[in-house]
């Protein structure tokens, strides 16, 4: 037997508050037509007052157990760029929520590909014999850092959060994450970006800029780099396990939007049905976007047994990264 990491549960959870584009356009210059011709979204979900990251990130993971059929793992991994508090960790809180209190737990901060290196940690915690199973979650509350007057960032992202249970098993074995590709590029740190609050514009001896408390993107240049990187990164991936993109019976994407999702699928001569995308109904969701498109995508079938699927992502720092994994049988996905 080759000792690998088994995916074996699922669960997300979604704030009930839900904000259509016909509600945005009541508050924007800007409309439900303009919205979906651009990015693909008709809604998305955001956090209540009273809620936080830890809030959503603890009811996907309770799901997730639930969906492995436990209620202890060795290790919590939280990925979100949008953490309870900038110290300490938010892993900790989630984890002694879930009464795993004494169980390793820490944060990892990628953005939008946090949960694809999430994952790849705790493949790599689970092979190399430091842990038998993780708990892994992408959570994110976007909606506290956009600002409220940016239409171009505010139609994009909703709140949100999934999670999944890994065990030690065979590499050999359906659920088996099977390989990675990681990358990044950190002369691109300013095209996704929030610009103040950190110890660099602290320590700049100024005060922050008006609205450098929010969020920024350069949309044209991440449109560019997150096809070109995201693609590249699938075929890295398939390469080391000789494997072609037709031998993929799907590709599940960070949901950044609608029109990278399809131009990806034109590059790697995929065709669409074989792209997962749920977009649509929960907008860009960061850390939480690719293990919301795996519960979607499982509960509209398309994702079975045996079939290899490869996840990939795009995001700040700059970031990306795949993994490959054969999907498993028998899962239930446990959404909220």
């Amino acid at each position: 037997m080759t000792r690998g990491a088994i995916l074996s549960g699922l669960g997300t959870w979604l704030p009930p508050q839900v904000v259509t584009n016909d509600m945005l356009s009541s508050e924007l210059d800007t409309s439900d037509e303009w919205i979906r011709t651009r990015t693909g979204i008709g809604r998305r979900h955001i956090a209540s007052p009273g809620m936080s990251t830890g809030h959503l990130a603890t009811e996907a993971a309770r799901r997730a157990l639930k969906s492995a059929g436990t209620d202890r793992v060795d290790v919590v991994i939280v990925a979100t760029s949008t953490p309870d508090r900038p110290c300490p960790a938010t892993a900790p809180v989630v984890a002694s929520a879930l009464g795993l209190t004494g169980t390793g737990a820490f944060d990892v901060a990628a953005v939008c590909t946090g949960f694809v290196y999430a994952l790849a940690t705790a493949a790599g915690l689970i092979t190399g014999q430091v842990a038998d199973s993780a708990l892994v979650i992408g959570a994110d509350t976007f909606s506290t850092i956009l600002d409220p007057r940016d239409r171009t960032t505010r139609v994009i992202f909703g709140d949100g959060a999934g999670a999944v249970v890994l065990r030690a098993g065979d590499r050999a074995e359906e659920g088996a994450l099977r390989g990675f590709d990681l990358g990044s590029d950190g002369t691109g740190v300013d095209l996704i970006t929030v610009p103040g609050g950190g110890s660099e514009q602290r320590l700049s001896g100024t005060e922050a800029a008006p609205g450098d408390q929010y969020f920024h993107m350069d949309g044209p240049q991440v449109f560019t780099r997150a096809v070109r990187y995201m693609t590249g990164s699938v075929r890295k991936v398939l390469d080391a396990a000789a494997l072609a993109p037709e031998d993929l019976a799907h590709l599940v994407p960070h949901q950044a939007n609608v029109r990278i999702l399809d131009t990806c699928a034109r590059e790697l001569g995929l065709p669409a049905e074989r792209v997962v995308k749920n977009i649509d109904r929960v907008g860009n969701t960061v850390a939480a976007s690719i293990p919301l498109a795996l519960a979607a995508g499982a509960a509209d079938g398309r994702l079975r047994a045996g079939d290899p699927v490869v996840l990939t992502g795009f995001g700040g720092g700059l970031t990306w990264g795949s993994a490959l994994l054969t999907w498993p049988g028998g899962l239930t996905v446990i959404d909220g």
